[in-house]
């Protein structure tokens, strides 16, 4: 087949892991002929540009700033982001033919692109959904229903059903994620809607020196270790997790370390240098060999979603912590199953994420032992379900052949 991708995560070669780098390689592996079209902000200074990667005919479409931005500049970037990727379009690939087009979400305003492409083209889609947006915002209370925020509100409900009359198949990232979309979306054929869950290229991992890696981190050598690494803002509740620190300094039950960058970092950064906490460190967003320098550190990785979330989330770093054969503590909403899937399948605890104290206690579930078990099973689960293999072949059964 001849497949265009399109999304909204910044990818300059193909040869990093990632969701969607896997996902790529791996079709590109099969013998299929990937496009893939990826932002280049405009803070990186860099123009347009096509390269082959890995296999992978990539082309870098220059646009706004669409991360770590203000609202305005984030909002008029997300919204010019159709139009500049269908000039890169027209300019590169005006003149090929594609059998399928795969997108994700966020954002749903790609939808006016991929519109024009499957009319140019005549592909059909697969809808890869990542995020149910706008009621994601709604839910944290940056969008309104009513009010001047609700035309903005009303103007994304919009593109989101266009995103799914779009495709032809959505995959959601999990059994919850796709009972919710049918729920709220009754007009949506179910037989288009399947489980195509984050999933990673697998491979052998070599066993690391644990006791090496923490002098070398600056992590404690005879404490449980419990590492959370990734963004860090508004969806993760970067307030609960400052309640948890707090509370384990009062009771410690182990040694936290925080990675990762984002909008609420600069909170975190003000706990630390006002209350140097005695069992807690802050790293800053690490290169990815550091960050599994980290977690390989760890005896156990937490999971973190805000407890207003009415839309399961399915975050796609537990994939980085299965990789490593560690378990799970997920402090989460009412909505998501991935802390229902981890305590199932013998990898990792839930709790909710209100109550510091519950944390923590869960926290103290784990010992040094029962946590390599755990992780051991995660690893095995990963294997089983989150291959990037498995999810190929849930998209080429639809269009290959």
């Amino acid at each position: 087949m001849r497949i265009l991708f399109a999304c909204m995560v910044s990818m300059e070669t193909m040869d990093r892991p990632g969701i969607y780098s896997d996902l790529l390689r791996e079709l590109a592996s099969r013998g299929h002929d990937v496009c893939a079209m990826v932002p280049r902000e405009r803070r990186s200074g860099l123009p347009t540009e096509f390269s082959d990667s890995c296999g992978v005919r990539l082309l870098k479409v220059a646009v706004g700033n669409v991360t770590k931005s203000g609202l305005l500049e984030k909002g008029v970037a997300t919204l010019s982001i159709g139009g500049r990727y269908w000039s890169a379009f027209r300019r590169y690939f005006d003149d090929e033919r594609f059998d399928l087009v795969v997108y994700t979400t966020p954002p749903t305003t790609l939808c006016g692109f991929i519109g024009k492409v499957k009319k140019h083209t005549g592909a059909k889609a697969y809808l890869l959904l990542k995020d149910i947006f706008p009621q994601n915002s709604l839910d944290l209370g940056m969008l309104r229903e009513s009010g001047p925020m609700g035309l903005v509100f009303r103007h994304f409900k919009a593109t989101e059903k266009e995103s799914y009359e779009l495709a032809d198949y959505i995959g959601c990232m999990s059994e919850a994620n796709r009972a919710y979309l049918l729920e709220h979306e009754p007009w949506i054929d179910a037989g288009s809607v399947e489980v195509n869950p984050n999933s990673v290229a697998v491979a052998p991992r070599p066993v690391p020196d644990v006791p090496a890696l923490r002098a070398k981190l600056g992590l404690p050598a005879g404490e449980m270790v419990f590492v959370y690494g990734g963004s860090l803002g508004k969806p993760q509740d970067i307030g609960f997790l400052i309640e948890c620190l707090k509370a384990n300094e009062i009771n410690p039950v182990g040694y936290f370390a925080i990675a990762g960058a984002g909008t609420d970092r600069p909170r975190l950064e003000e706990y630390f240098s006002e209350s140097r906490p005695a069992h807690a460190r802050l790293y800053p967003m690490l290169p990815v060999e550091e960050f599994d320098d980290l977690v390989s550190s760890a005896d156990v990785c937490l999971l973190f979603l805000d407890h207003r979330f009415t839309i399961p989330n399915f975050p796609s770093r537990l994939l980085s912590y299965l990789k490593a054969s560690k378990p799970v503590v997920a402090a989460v909403d009412p909505s998501t199953d991935v802390g229902t899937i981890a305590e199932e399948n013998g990898f990792g605890f839930r709790c909710g994420s209100t109550d510091p104290d519950e944390f923590l206690r869960t926290c103290a579930r784990f010992a040094p032992g029962t946590a390599a078990t755990m992780g051991a099973k995660g690893r095995a689960y990963l294997e089983e379900n989150y291959d990037v293999k498995r999810s190929c072949d849930l998209i080429e059964r639809h269009f290959n052949g």
